[in-house]
């Protein structure tokens, strides 16, 4: 089987082509054809010389995956179902809103997280995803000129993944690569600390954290891996990094009905977060199967954001898109007969 060339750094296509008896240069030009000219065949690749080409094509193939389905929400949220290397499958999001229009890529088929409230978590996890896999959402997007935007929220924990989601955002923000300047991605994580502090120092993307509640022992029976992870001493890491200026950091918070909507857990989010240049996203809740959590009314929303964004912290409502594909927060699986939804 051939290897693919998506996913592949400067350095590393540099490599390639110079083990096959080829000029470093000539590395350059592959990845030109890749991330500015996407193409589909390294035949295509017309400024390399023809038996470069034939060379190169008996080792590698450029590893695009057609996307294998499409479903299309009524508020014009798409959900791509993508083949990846293992054999398995991954979905993405692309959510289109006026001038914007952001993907959500995944970066692990299912996750290790198991948090009580997300579908991808009841998954269980079924491996990890190569920078080939996650570019390659982005790399066969239908839609892809028009995105403004990408966040790596959909399934899996980015930062379990971290090797190859960094590679990812070098190819995405290199000059070499798409260019794009590293404030257009948002990279999420539950707060695995050590792997956190090394994407802090190696990345200059943004970060959002999965909060949802602030109270310790409330977290650990909605996101096991508080055990392991205290979100104290992910604000006491975060503390030590400057979000004050174009780099954001914003925290998630998932609304759950009785449960973390509450004036206490307002005032103890205030406490946690104290002198933390934030923001944060409270999200509506969508239910699944087997958990009995329900999703707050909009009202207490509204009362949540009021608080806090008047105590100091700016909290926004963050707008539901594709719940009737099952594409919104929390609902991404391809555990069903490895199929999308």
């Amino acid at each position: 089987m051939q290897d693919s060339l998506i996913g592949h750094t400067l350095p590393e296509l540099k490599e390639i082509c110079t083990s096959l008896g080829m000029p470093a240069f000539t590395g350059k030009q592959v990845a030109q054809w890749l991330y500015t000219g996407h193409v589909s065949s390294i035949d295509e690749m017309t400024n390399i010389s023809k038996k470069n080409r034939q060379l190169l094509a008996e080792h590698y193939c450029v590893g695009n995956m057609p996307y294998a389905e499409e479903l299309i929400s009524t508020d014009g949220t798409k959900k791509y179902l993508f083949p990846v290397a293992s054999g398995k499958n991954v979905e993405a999001v692309y959510i289109p809103d006026g001038e914007r229009a952001t993907l959500c890529v995944s970066s692990q088929v299912g996750c290790k997280m198991n948090c009580l409230f997300c579908q991808t978590g009841k998954q269980g996890f079924e491996g990890s995803l190569t920078a080939g896999d996650i570019i390659n959402q982005v790399y066969s997007l239908p839609d892809r000129e028009r995105l403004t935007n990408i966040v790596f929220m959909g399934q899996g924990e980015p930062m379990d993944n971290l090797d190859n989601v960094l590679k990812a955002t070098e190819i995405l923000t290199a000059d070499w690569g798409y260019a794009w300047s590293p404030r257009r991605i948002t990279v999420s994580s539950v707060g695995i600390k050590n792997k956190l502090r090394r994407f802090l120092n190696e990345s200059e993307c943004h970060v959002a954290i999965s909060l949802h509640t602030p109270i310790h022992e409330q977290r650990m029976q909605l996101m096991p891996a508080e055990r392991a992870f205290a979100i104290s001493d992910i604000v006491a890491l975060l503390h030590q990094y400057d979000f004050s200026h174009q780099r954001r950091l914003s925290f998630e918070y998932t609304v759950f009905d009785g449960v973390n909507d509450s004036t206490t857990h307002a005032k103890e989010i205030i406490k946690l977060l104290r002198g933390l240049d934030c923001r944060i996203n409270l999200i509506r809740f969508h239910s699944i199967p087997d958990c009995d959590l329900r999703p707050a009314d909009e009202k207490k929303l509204e009362s949540l954001r009021d608080y806090l964004t008047a105590h100091g912290i700016y909290t926004t409502i963050r707008a539901s898109r594709g719940q009737d594909i099952f594409a919104a927060c929390g609902l991404l699986s391809t555990a069903a007969d490895g199929r999308g939804r």
